[in-house]
């Protein structure tokens, strides 16, 4: 049967062109490291991959909430427990006060410096991390404590609200990582009288504990103690369960990071080359290439003066 130079002409360029094809595919392999580079290579296993894409996206999200949570915890847990420490300090010169061998000058001494322990505190309870305040409830970004009197303050003022700011940590799943200033500090209308509702403010307590040592008010210091005692014990409290949520922290982060490592070597079985297979494929590919480049320039090379 006759074949036309045309038909011949047309299946060379259409074998060069596969040819060509499969040399720039393995090429891409070798170059890249990845066996998927187009949709084409693997429409099933790309589709998996985008989507462990998606799933790393959102742990590393996670991840990153909790990097962000712990140093919040962390802050919280130094800020509160340097707060205990000057609760303690004003507790113990309390006791110190209330012996009836002190007198007035040394009350009144001993008055500046709990205003000293207060003004400390806070500071403490203004506490910031990156910006952001962290006893403000969500109101991160109001300073939560404020003196009415910067001189001689009577009263502190909260400027936060009473929802603790929380981050997520897993579908669904949220940790307060700041605090309602009130339930760390107190509120100013606790009753000592029922002291079962509400809680009792730490600055009250100093400033009340303040005017006492100024008034020589024995009696007054006497009354603080236990006040302090009080406020030191949910302070306490407080400090315990940042401890706690820390570990719940750290426990989230193994666990995000074993996922992590899943995903990985998930994506790297489905999308990832054998670099010494590809290799071969490839002087296999450039081999059947550069045959068929020479097949195809004789055959169009000959003539009718071939065949005589």
């Amino acid at each position: 049967m006759r074949v036309a130079n045309k038909t011949m002409y047309e299946n060379i360029k259409v074998n060069l062109a596969r040819v060509t094809e499969n040399l720039v595919k393995a090429n891409n392999v070798v170059s890249t490291g990845k066996r998927i580079n187009n949709l084409s290579d693997d429409p099933v296993a790309l589709v998996s991959v985008m989507n462990i894409k998606a799933s790393l996206s959102g742990v590393n999200q996670l991840k990153r909430n909790i990097t962000m949570g712990k140093s919040w915890l962390m802050a919280a847990e130094s800020a509160l427990t340097q707060i205990y420490d000057l609760l303690s300090a004003a507790k113990a010169l309390s006791v110190e006060m209330a012996n009836d061998t002190k007198g007035q000058s040394e009350r009144a001494n001993a008055a500046q410096v709990v205003d000293g322990y207060m003004r400390q505190i806070l500071g403490l309870a203004n506490t910031e991390v990156g910006g952001r305040y962290i006893f403000s409830g969500t109101k991160t970004s109001s300073a939560p404590f404020s003196f009415d009197d910067e001189e001689n303050p009577t009263q502190v003022t909260y400027n936060g609200n009473s929802n603790a700011f929380s981050i997520r940590i897993g579908a669904g799943v949220d940790v307060e990582v700041g605090r309602d200033g009130e339930e760390v500090m107190g509120d100013d209308n606790f009753d000592w009288s029922d002291p079962t509702v509400g809680n009792s403010n730490v600055f009250k307590v100093l400033l009340d504990l303040k005017r006492s040592l100024e008034s020589n008010d024995v009696d007054g210091i006497r009354e603080a103690i236990g006040r302090l005692d009080y406020v030191m014990d949910r302070v306490g409290d407080i400090i315990s369960d940042t401890g706690t949520k820390m570990i719940r922290l750290e426990t989230k982060e193994s666990v995000l990071k074993e996922l992590e490592l899943a995903y990985v070597e998930r994506r790297s079985t489905l999308e990832d080359a054998d670099i010494a297979e590809a290799i071969m494929e490839l002087k296999a590919v450039e081999t059947a290439y550069q045959a068929a480049l020479a097949s195809s320039a004789r055959v169009m090379r000959m003539s009718l003066v071939d065949f005589l």
